[in-house]
């Protein structure tokens, strides 16, 4: 993902954390999912999804009075991190009305824009196991597969399902003072070590903090949260790529300022994450009929997507060494496009595939320089969150998705097109206008052994 501490260096961060706001009750809608064992053999988990901190109501612990509105803290309540944090609460959140989240079985529906007193863009989600915690997963020698209908997401916009090396509990058992935790969506981290977020480590993020000046309701701050992520899934309906990001330290460890790197940072390379990760598109990779309305896959319709995590013994024990994709859909098993690029082979995710891109593309290669495949290794044996999101890009307009990016390059460079939007595409103040009603569909997730969680006619 373009845009993102030890547990040790966590809690020295750990002084104080965010309370919990009453004025709205935290009602986790249901989602149900399965882990399967053979074609056939599955069962079913009810779980619930719970909605992302940044997103919530932050109001002082016993009144009204906002910590943070537009863009901005409020200088009383938050002069600095851990007063801020003190002072400060989580609210519950209205799913539905507020936020554009809606559940049905198996199936998650998030809307772009909704408006209510206030207007709301996209969300970021995670699965729950209980009230308290999130689900965790360790994918190998497993896979992973969902449904998805991103036939309303058009240039700029990215339904993004991954995981990330968060903490199950959001943290709450390394801050004793921590009373929201992942029942209100605390400890998200990813490989962009992001310094967007409002609470990092059980404190506010208020030293250092600059308003967004292109983004009412964002800014960066003093502290950064970094961890492996595996990107399983970013699309519109216009381009898809799958990206495991690895960094040297898999769990979540706070970073600070532009040492942090990544997206926020004025080093994109300078953190202890992979911020490129090694990733496959279809189209940057040559093949610029395989994924898109009406093509191989055919983004008008649902489609099921089969993601395989391979490791060297062929056990769970092993590790990670290939990420292998491929699509069903009308009842007919797609293999993943092969690269049609010179120097670079094959059709899924591996060390010699990784290699030849970094090296083809010209990209520094931050993925091995991080761990790899042994930090994501690392990332799964420990349990990764699940993550679903819609979002539109404020820093790059989702270019490096689905356009020319970097729009100084050659779309006939290899590695420059990334798809046929135009590079004027995906600015977000007008993608959430003219695109206020899209939205994305994530429906029918399984788990389970190699070749168990789809069947074909």
């Amino acid at each position: 993902m373009f845009s993102r501490i030890a547990l040790t260096a966590f809690a020295a961060y750990a002084v104080r954390a965010q309370q919990i706001g009453t004025y709205t009750a935290e009602v986790h809608p249901s989602l149900t999912w399965q882990t399967c064992t053979a074609v056939g053999s599955c069962t079913t988990t009810t779980g619930s999804i719970v909605l992302d901190s940044n997103w919530r109501w932050t109001h002082e612990v016993s009144g009204y009075t906002n910590c943070y509105t537009g863009n901005t803290w409020d200088a009383t309540l938050c002069p600095d991190d851990v007063t801020c944090a003190t002072n400060c609460a989580l609210d519950g959140a209205d799913y539905s009305s507020t936020y554009g989240v809606t559940t049905s079985g198996d199936s998650l529906r998030i809307d772009f824009v909704t408006e209510s007193t206030q207007k709301n863009v996209g969300a970021r989600l995670y699965l729950m196991a209980s009230d308290t915690e999130y689900e965790t997963f360790n994918l190998l020698n497993k896979e992973f597969t969902f449904d998805v209908n991103v036939a309303n997401l058009p240039c700029g916009l990215n339904g993004a399902l991954y995981m990330s090396a968060m903490p199950a509990d959001g943290g709450v058992s390394t801050q004793s003072n921590n009373k929201a935790g992942a029942q209100y969506g605390t400890g998200y981290c990813d490989s962009q070590c992001p310094r967007d977020l409002k609470f990092i480590g059980g404190e506010a993020n208020v030293v250092g903090w600059v308003p967004s000046s292109n983004n009412a309701n964002t800014g960066v701050g003093g502290h950064g949260a970094c961890c492996a992520e595996m990107d399983i899934w970013e699309a519109n309906s216009i381009s898809t790529a799958y990206t495991p990001h690895s960094c040297d330290t898999a769990s979540l460890t706070v970073c600070d300022g532009d040492a942090c790197g990544g997206t926020y940072s004025t080093n994109r390379y300078a953190g202890t994450c992979d911020p490129d990760g090694c990733d496959f598109n279809s189209y940057r990779l040559g093949n610029t009929s395989f994924y898109g309305p009406g093509m191989t896959v055919n983004t008008n319709d649902v489609f099921t997507v089969v993601t395989q995590f391979l490791t060297t013994t062929g056990t769970a024990s092993g590790t990670m060494n290939q990420i292998k994709r491929f699509y069903v859909q009308n009842g007919k098993v797609i293999p993943n496009s092969a690269s049609d690029i010179t120097g670079i082979t094959g059709n899924s995710i591996t060390e010699t595939f990784c290699a030849a891109t970094k090296s083809v593309f010209d990209n520094t290669d931050s993925w091995d320089t991080h761990g790899g495949f042994t930090s994501m290794t690392t990332a799964m044996k420990d349990g990764m969150v699940l993550v679903m999101s819609l979002w539109d890009d404020y820093y790059a307009n989702m270019l490096w998705l689905d356009s020319d990016y970097p729009t100084t390059g050659s779309a006939s460079t290899p590695g420059i097109a990334r798809g046929t939007c135009a590079t004027s595409s995906g600015v977000p103040a007008s993608v959430e206008v003219s695109a206020a009603s899209a939205y994305v569909v994530y429906s029918n997730i399984k788990v389970g052994a190699i070749n168990s969680t789809y069947s074909a006619s």
